[in-house]
């Protein structure tokens, strides 16, 4: 039981700091959420409270033209249309919320992805 105290704990205070950086530099944060089968990213305006982007592996365009959902081919598709997206929405500077995921593998993967496809962070 204290094991998913700690997590949590972990993920709180990540979250802390990113959203004060991204309310500090009036920018929006690109969250990432992964799961065994899938990974997810948002883009959020956390001064309004709403999604300005999404994507995920879940989308049928991103499930259609890959194996798997859950290697770093996904979270690289995953992160070229959420930074598309974005785009279209006209946000080019994020501040990158992990959560408590280390920067590694399927996260590295989309965060590179994201920034070659356009957005800065």
């Amino acid at each position: 039981m204290a094991h998913s105290n700690a997590k949590q704990r972990r993920s709180w205070r990540v979250r802390k700091v990113v959203k004060k950086a991204s309310n500090k530099n009036a920018r929006p944060r690109l969250t990432v959420h992964r799961s065994g089968q899938h990974i997810y990213a948002q883009v959020i305006d956390d001064a309004k409270g709403v999604t300005l982007a999404a994507a995920s592996s879940v989308d049928t365009d991103v499930r259609k033209s890959l194996k798997s959902t859950s290697n770093k081919d996904a979270a690289t598709a995953v992160g070229k249309l959420v930074a598309e997206r974005a785009k279209k929405a006209g946000v080019d500077k994020v501040a990158f919320d992990r959560g408590s995921y280390s920067y590694h593998g399927r996260v590295k993967a989309l965060a590179e992805a994201a920034r070659e496809a356009g957005l800065s962070f």
